[in-house]
């Protein structure tokens, strides 16, 4: 599959550089992090979160754990983990599991963990379990400089 087409299109229209690198297949932000040979603090996880009302991305390390408790004390709001289905229909053109932190995107808020926006580089997801975007910390802050940066997560 490579990279998702909607993501493409974001990238482009933003103007930000990127390469994409391929992997064998994988199941999880940390073995992905293994088989493409990235450090995990530098490889961007999303997270599918919502309510009754909307979605939000929560982007943050592969290294680290999402405390989404802290999370909710922190945007005064109660949200909670999205299903595989709804996450298909969110991210449409992506395999499930390897949504591109890029909600805008889709349409979707996406608030980043503050940690991410200080590496020199950063990887994430394509669109499918087999594919990576590697960019600049620069480029990668420009897309995120709208989104709202929240400390929401832990180091494992």
């Amino acid at each position: 599959m490579g990279i998702a087409i909607t993501l493409k299109e974001y990238l482009v229209d933003h103007g930000a550089q990127y390469q994409v690198i391929e992997h064998t297949r994988t199941n999880s932000a940390l073995e992905t992090s293994e088989a493409a040979h990235v450090p995990g603090d530098r490889l961007a996880k999303s997270i599918l979160l919502g309510d009754e009302d909307r979605y939000v991305l929560a982007v943050i390390p592969a290294t680290h754990r999402l405390e989404v408790n802290r999370l909710n004390e922190l945007v005064r709001h109660k949200l909670q983990l999205i299903t595989e289905s709804e996450m298909a229909g969110a991210f449409s053109d992506c395999e499930v599991g390897a949504m591109p932190p890029i909600g805008e995107a889709y349409g979707i808020d996406t608030w980043v963990d503050p940690s991410l926006l200080s590496q020199p580089e950063i990887y994430f997801e394509a669109g499918d379990h087999c594919a990576l975007i590697k960019m600049s910390g620069d480029d990668f802050r420009n897309l995120f400089k709208d989104s709202k940066q929240l400390p929401m997560s832990h180091h494992l």
